[in-house]
């Protein structure tokens, strides 16, 4: 809104301040850390007042007795009001790319909303059922797919070059295409193109095959790292503080998208527009520090998964319109190995189970749990149970697993920026 005035009436003092992406950005970023640490105090105390609170968690799950009882779930609202709030007047709602990520977080929050509507005031532990996740995950997968394969200002400029001319740096850019190339990870001066998967079915037919490949790559990065980050909350200022982590390193890699001198330098593609999503981005690691005031140990609240899957969605819809997505399973490793952590252990489980056996990878999944659970809590429901990594049986205290967690999440956004220059 404040872009679009601005814009139209520069010659006002200040007004061309508004142009400037960093400016908005670092104004954006501000404005929902304030946005979210003051509506989240109205929001606890509404759902305090009201008694709107999470179901119990299960006390044996915690040696160390932390009491969760009476704590507001849906904490995921505040996350997406401080998204939202500054976008909306700092950013530039005719942006495709925008757009997007707008619908990504409504269409997300709305989902997450309805599981934890039907937790809280149904009573229904499970929630939502899981197929309708799955089809709200590819809904999502496929609208933000499906755009950025017709929408006319989704393009992308390969490669960009400057010279010097008569004392004037020039720009010289290769021309304006729709494409599925995304780029490799320490691989200078090549990009890889999902329609080359799809060469034996001749020219015109692999360039089809690729964006098929491409929308349908789409909706499983979306669903993946949305359901990686649902499983990584589970304790107190972890999801939170990961995805902050996370978002500041994909702030970082749409900067240099969007900026033609930056894709320059790094040598990937210039993707025009995609600075804007430096605006939203930086509202939304505001709006997770934001949070963060009232979910650190002990939480006042919990993010639930309308804050939990509307946080996976828009990590993994800004990774595919940037042409990172390949980054994702560095970047997001701490929600990959939560997400392995439960396939392996519930797949080897039943296996087990039909001949007989009762054996566990780990003592308890999501992986994060597996540190403060003890063998003896495991073996006390199921005593014939095997465990294969047992650990050193010291419990660790949950604001030191979710420190830790953060740390190998710093680490590795740390690595995946890296990737720009190790090239």
């Amino acid at each position: 809104m404040f872009y679009s005035f601005f814009n139209h009436f520069s010659e006002l003092t200040g007004a061309r301040l508004f142009t400037y992406i960093s400016f908005r950005a670092i104004l954006s970023g501000v404005l929902a850390l304030l946005i979210s640490i003051w509506f989240g105090n109205w929001f606890i105390n509404f759902m305090k007042r009201h008694r709107i609170s999470e179901t119990q968690r299960d006390a044996k799950t915690d040696p160390f007795n932390v009491n969760k009882k009476g704590v507001p779930t849906m904490g995921g609202l505040i996350v997406i009001v401080a998204v939202l709030l500054p976008c909306l007047l700092l950013g530039k709602l005719t942006n495709v790319y925008m757009i997007l990520m707008l619908a990504t977080t409504l269409i997300m929050g709305c989902l997450g909303f309805a599981d934890d509507y039907i937790k809280t005031f149904r009573k229904k532990k499970d929630g939502l059922n899981g197929w309708v996740k799955i089809a709200g995950q590819v809904a999502l997968g496929l609208i933000v797919g499906l755009t950025l394969r017709f929408s006319p200002m989704v393009t992308m400029n390969e490669t960009v070059n400057h010279r010097i001319e008569n004392n004037i740096e020039v720009f010289e850019k290769s021309p304006e295409i729709k494409s599925t190339q995304t780029t490799i990870p320490f691989v200078k001066h090549h990009n890889f193109n999902y329609a080359d998967l799809f060469s034996w079915l001749g020219e015109e037919n692999k360039y089809r095959a690729g964006w098929i490949f491409f929308v349908l790559l789409t909706v499983f990065v979306v669903a993946a790292v949305s359901n990686g980050a649902n499983l990584n909350d589970g304790m107190d200022g972890m999801c939170a503080g990961n995805s902050a982590i996370i978002s500041i390193a994909l702030l970082i890699l749409a900067y240099t998208s969007g900026s033609v001198v930056w894709a320059e330098y790094f040598d990937v593609m210039y993707i025009p527009g995609s600075e804007e999503l430096v605006v939203f981005l930086a509202s939304f690691v505001g709006a997770l520090v934001g949070y963060l005031w009232w979910n650190g140990f002990p939480a006042q609240v919990f993010l639930g998964d309308t804050g939990s899957l509307t946080v996976g969605g828009i990590i993994g819809v800004t990774a595919m319109i940037i042409h990172k997505e390949l980054l994702v399973p560095l970047l997001c490793g701490v929600f990959l190995m939560e997400s392995v952590s439960v396939i392996l252990q519930t797949q080897v489980y039943k296996w087990k189970k039909k001949r007989g056996e009762h054996v566990r990878i780990w003592k308890r999944t999501p992986l994060h749990d597996h540190f403060r659970t003890s063998v003896e809590q495991v073996l006390e429901n199921d005593p014939t149970c095997r465990i294969i990594f047992k650990g050193s049986g010291n419990l660790h205290h949950e604001t030191k697993i979710v420190l830790r967690f953060c740390i190998v999440t710093l680490i590795l956004a740390a690595l995946t920026i890296l990737t720009l220059k190790i090239r």
